[in-house]
């Protein structure tokens, strides 16, 4: 009996050995995710720098915050200002999800058919699922400002909510995590629709949440 409490209990301690190498490894790998929560001011994400700090404190909450993070969103062109391509601010990847999985393996992965985003994959930073279609609430409405590229728009329509600094005027293009829904396209993960506003109750009532993704750059 105790050589068998013995076994046991080294067999025990060596699936929690395990278990932690393995959310160890997780959190070394982590280089993608969904913020579990925004700036809770709609689209006002305080501009990109905001949004930046945003992911950097998410990827902190869960021990991953050596790395460079930096949203995924682009952001127009203003006087004396040149627009800025939600693709160029993100790295070269590949990337992981809170899981391990490999999402994409570089920028041009990551923009084609190939990609693993879906919501599954599209995880938060501690390895949730964000609800999606036919959940309650349906959050699947991730906050982009891109077209499916990667790229901001041009031209004088506000995709950004005013570069991401309003929770009144303008609207916001967003990607459906889900890849299913509504909207122009959308199975796009990046590029669906325009939300309907740039505040919070607009962005729930488009089916959102202020969310959006982050990706580490280095």
């Amino acid at each position: 009996m105790k050589l068998s409490a013995l076994l046991g209990l080294c067999g025990l301690i060596l699936l929690l050995t395990s278990c932690l190498a393995r959310d160890i490894r997780s959190k070394n790998q982590l280089s993608f995710f969904i913020a579990s929560a925004g700036s809770g001011d709609g689209a006002n994400l305080g501009g990109l720098p905001g949004a930046d700090q945003i992911c950097q404190a998410r990827a902190q909450s869960v021990g991953a915050g050596s790395r460079r993070w930096r949203a995924y969103l682009s952001s127009g062109a203003r006087p004396g200002i040149p627009a800025v391509n939600a693709r160029d601010r993100i790295g070269r990847g590949p990337w992981y999800n809170a899981k391990g999985i490999v999402v994409a393996m570089n920028v041009t992965d990551l923009h084609s058919a190939s990609n693993q985003l879906n919501k599954a994959n599209s995880l938060t930073e501690g390895g949730t699922m964000v609800n999606g279609r036919g959940d309650k609430p349906n959050v699947h409405d991730i906050l982009t400002g891109s077209q499916a590229d990667g790229t901001a728009f041009g031209g004088e329509a506000d995709r950004t909510c005013r570069n991401w600094t309003s929770n009144s005027q303008g609207s916001a293009q967003v990607g459906h995590h889900d890849r299913q829904g509504g909207g122009a396209d959308p199975t796009s993960w990046n590029s669906a629709h325009p939300s309907r506003g740039c505040s919070q109750a607009n962005l729930q009532g488009t089916g959102g949440n202020g969310l959006f993704y982050c990706f580490a750059s280095k």
